[in-house]
């Protein structure tokens, strides 16, 4: 019988690093167990947070004797998820059209467990990049082709109706605000209350509601700014550690210089030359200058590894370059990006927030920073310490299931983070 068509690092580094040893030892730590508790609990938040704080109702209907108001729609929540008037970042269409999307993929979820049973293992990795290539697909789709409803004041037509004694019907989310609503019927900044509990900035939007949607900005960024300097450094780093010689040297070189910069001093000279600030300029400013300790990791790892004995059999059978560098040595190379990956997310969440508490970040955003440095501006406790918290408690998070992925991925310690 023939043997199975796959590559040399599918029968060595894969199996051990998506076994179940692995995730055994991932669940013996408390660090992962609460790590991922309190990941899963942000992630949740940021999806669902209209579900959680929107000033638009699920449904709206005018009293019998009221005629139907043309502004008026019988569902104005559902449309605004959409709506540019109401969100203006890309990240905020992201997240909620993964909340729209979300029952949809969980259904498809239960239906092919259940279908498929012992075939799940097989097809569950394509299963997810499916689901994955919808959801950008679509979330593209609606980010070019965006909808532009007619403004229409929800709240304050209900308070009108209830004033002359009609009962419309509506059902508002939990707290019935939206991150830049100004409360115009106290004087601000408000303390908390119980209609805001967590009280107002000094423009009198609800802190509540712009924490909720802070872990989109945070989550977001941290993300996709990791995702792009992973790219870049694994890339650099896989190049000139099997390549070696002139190349390796020149790449080494330009990898210590951009060592030789400060950062976060880097990342706020470039993002002073960006006139309109969004969320995505931050991102790539982030992801385009913290790529340096990814490529020395990679770098190093396929310097021991290109020696090895499934190195050398992919040479002999002919296997070109390409393919030995990014089919068969890479997916073993990657054990210690997975960890450094996980500390740069929190380190990605604390430069945005920086960005932001410096006045430097994208001021439509909500994002916790800008927050803090509102708190620091007019010194109110509320504005200081829910920010801050927050920020704490994601970043240990973090920092935690890093801890924890160190040690299982490599539990004789011999994992270089990188971390800097």
């Amino acid at each position: 019988m023939n043997p199975p068509k796959t590559s040399a690092v599918t029968r060595i580094g894969l199996h051990q690093a998506s076994g179940s040893p692995v995730w055994r030892r991932i669940a013996m730590h408390w660090q992962a167990r609460v790590g991922l508790i309190i990941i899963s609990s942000i992630v949740g938040i940021a999806v669902y947070a209209p579900l959680i704080s929107l000033d638009k109702p699920f449904w709206f209907r005018p009293p019998p004797s009221i005629p139907y108001e043309p502004g008026a729609l019988a569902f104005p929540f559902f449309a605004a998820l959409f709506d540019t008037r109401f969100f203006e970042n890309g990240i905020d269409f992201f997240f909620n059209t993964l909340l729209v999307l979300s029952p949809l993929f969980g259904i498809a979820y239960l239906i092919a467990r259940l279908v498929l049973r012992a075939g799940w293992p097989r097809i569950r990795m394509r299963f997810f990049l499916a689901i994955s290539a919808v959801q950008v697909g679509l979330f593209i789709w609606i980010w070019t082709h965006p909808l532009s409803l007619p403004a229409y004041d929800y709240k304050t037509a209900i308070a009108a109706y209830i004033a002359d004694g009609q009962t419309p019907s509506y059902l508002f989310p939990v707290f019935p605000y939206s991150f830049r609503e100004v409360d115009v019927t106290a004087s601000h900044p408000q303390g908390v209350s119980q209609h805001h509990p967590l009280g107002t900035d000094r423009l009198g939007r609800d802190v509540l509601t712009r924490m909720v949607y802070g872990t989109r900005v945070s989550l977001g960024v941290g993300v996709m700014s990791v995702g792009i300097y992973v790219l870049i450094g694994v890339f650099l780093g896989a190049l000139s550690g099997y390549m070696g010689g002139k190349v390796d040297m020149l790449l080494s070189r330009f990898i210590e210089v951009m060592l030789c910069f400060p950062v976060f001093f880097l990342i706020l000279t470039i993002t002073a030359f960006v006139e309109q600030r969004s969320i995505f300029h931050v991102v790539l400013i982030i992801g385009l200058t913290n790529w340096t300790g990814v490529a020395r990791l990679v770098r190093g790892e396929f310097l021991h590894q290109r020696n090895l004995d499934y190195v050398q059999a992919a040479i002999a059978l002919g296997y070109s370059k390409a393919r030995i560098i990014f089919v068969e040595m890479l997916p073993n190379a990657m054990t210690p990006v997975l960890v450094t990956a996980s500390f740069g997310i929190a380190g990605a969440i604390l430069y945005e927030s920086g960005l932001a508490f410096l006045g430097l970040g994208d001021v439509t955003a909500p994002s916790w920073g800008s927050i803090l440095a509102g708190g620091r501006f007019e010194f109110k406790p509320w504005l200081i310490l829910s920010p801050g918290i927050a920020i704490f408690i994601v970043v240990a998070a973090f920092n935690l299931l890093g801890e924890a992925l160190r040690d299982a991925l490599d539990p004789k310690g011999k994992a270089r983070t990188g971390t800097r």
